[in-house]
């Protein structure tokens, strides 16, 4: 069992950064692959961003490509979501999830364990 706890989340507005994290409560994190998805009102959950646990390599979904960046440190049990230059479209519920496979997945329910969830509404 893996339990993931996200915080960061807030009201910002259009153009500012907010700093996601996830923090899991097993050392094993670092054999999971990790995500980020979010869920808008009436919208289905989407992918936003992965890392995986060999080589760290990352995948984004088109539109956070070079505003958005994941990382992890598994010292710290810790998956973060740096955001950049927000958009009002990016107001979402956003959750943490974990794999336990080395793999770039981004369908949600190709993922084992799931955060709360966190919220960030952007406004104008």
């Amino acid at each position: 069992q893996l339990q993931l706890v996200e915080s960061g989340g807030g009201l910002v507005q259009a153009g500012a950064s907010l700093r996601l994290s996830c923090v899991a409560s097993s050392s094993t994190f670092r054999r999971y692959t990790m995500a980020w998805f979010r869920q808008a009102p009436g919208k289905e959950r989407e992918f936003v961003a992965s890392i995986r646990w060999v080589g760290g390599s990352t995948d984004y979904v088109d539109s956070v490509k070079g505003r958005f960046t994941i990382s992890r440190d598994n010292a710290k049990n810790t998956v973060y979501l740096q955001m950049h230059s927000l958009k009002l479209e990016d107001t979402a519920s956003y959750y943490c999830a974990a794999v336990s496979r080395d793999i770039a997945v981004h369908t949600a329910t190709n993922y084992d364990y799931w955060g709360q969830g966190t919220q960030v509404t952007v406004s104008s």
